[in-house]
């Protein structure tokens, strides 16, 4: 196809939006967690898997152990799966390392993906993710580290757009939460927050302190915090295929984010434990399916919301002149019909800064 100002894409009533926009992944990490699918599926809990040396643990063994170049070979199917459905911004955590090395190995490896792919990546440091064994019973020395030698180093180097940590009983305290955010604001860098997701633990109120971009999972958060995010403008970013994977029954409170006029976005959180997804548009239909959201919920969720969840609302998740060309042309003619039907991608054309990065015109119907 030639590229330039002269070309004209007759679309045909087709419906166009802005590229999508996944808010929250963990595209980059070595290993399979399948045999935990498994015992879940007997019933043994995320926690139970977690608390013996499973869970985000086993894929942060197998992350050390992998380069720089395995990492990059493992996570571009991944990336590129997301890319033939219409995602033209994707955001890539750390949080597999739990160590200097590996937690800047892994930021590293999201900015190569981002130069060999034509996507935008997003990068967020999450060193605070889950205490590494090294450090086993010492909690807030693992914060020490990470606040006064890892997080330095990651925004020295210019690795990481944002600052993330997991605020739970499994992970960590919201004084630990405290700790890490007050190191990022103090290196000039944004904070978002995995908050509230097995039990509330007043993550969407400590977001909000904040001014977190986003606070995220967000099932059990109190009433009190989704008024504080109201306030705050911190997008609640819903993750339905964690939800889903986990067979949790806890929904978020929609009702009472949409009264305190909360932006809600939708994201895979491809992850290997817990969200092994590679399919935005199947989340909006889970989102919509399983939360509730209206079709309208769901396309502003991975777009002009995402967009804000990322803080790059001056750049992308809406189509208007002076943004990112980034858009999509669907193979529909109604919003509903691409949310609605489950494993089939109507992306008919992609464009990522004005360039065409996918082309079905010519595949046979």
């Amino acid at each position: 196809m030639k590229t330039g100002v002269e070309d004209v894409i007759h679309a045909e009533g087709r419906l166009v939006t802005p590229g999508l926009v996944d808010a929250h992944t963990h595209l980059v990490y070595a290993g399979s967690r399948a045999g935990e699918f498994e015992e879940r599926l007997r019933g043994v809990t995320y926690e139970e898997i977690a608390r013996r040396g499973g869970g985000i643990r086993s894929t942060v063994r197998a992350t050390r152990a992998a380069s720089l170049d395995d990492l990059v070979a493992a996570g571009r199917p991944r990336l590129k799966a997301l890319l033939a459905e219409g995602v033209t911004t994707v955001e890539i955590k750390s949080g597999y390392g739990l160590d200097l090395d590996t937690e800047v190995k892994m930021l590293r490896t999201a900015r190569r993906l981002g130069e060999i792919l034509p996507v935008t990546v997003v990068t967020t440091f999450l060193g605070a993710h889950a205490l590494p064994p090294e450090f086993e019973g010492r909690d807030d020395e693992y914060i020490d580290f990470v606040t006064g030698r890892v997080l330095p180093m990651v925004a020295a180097e210019g690795l990481a757009d944002a600052v993330d940590a997991f605020g739970e009983r499994i992970a960590f305290s919201p004084d630990q939460v405290r700790r890490v955010f007050k190191a990022a604001r103090g290196l000039g860098l944004p904070v978002k927050l995995h908050a509230d997701q097995l039990s509330d633990q007043g993550g969407a109120a400590l977001s909000a302190e904040f001014g977190a971009l986003s606070a995220d999972h967000v099932e059990h958060a109190s009433a009190d915090g989704i008024r504080a995010m109201g306030r705050s403008g911190t997008v609640a970013l819903l993750l339905p295929g964690a939800f889903y994977f986990l067979k949790d029954t806890h929904k978020p409170p929609i009702d009472e984010f949409r009264a305190a006029g909360v932006p809600l976005a939708v994201a895979t959180d491809s992850n290997p434990g817990s969200s092994p997804a590679t399919s935005l548009l199947l989340m909006m239909n889970m989102a919509a399916t399983l939360f509730g959201l209206t079709v309208e919920e769901a396309w502003r969720g991975v777009t002009v919301n995402a967009a804000k969840a990322l803080g790059r609302s001056d750049r992308i998740g809406t189509l208007e002149p002076g943004k990112d060309a980034d858009f999509v042309i669907w193979d529909v003619t109604e919003p509903a019909e691409a949310p609605y039907r489950m494993g089939f991608n109507p992306a008919w054309m992609v464009f990522r800064q004005g360039r065409n990065t996918v082309d079905r015109r010519d595949v046979p119907a």
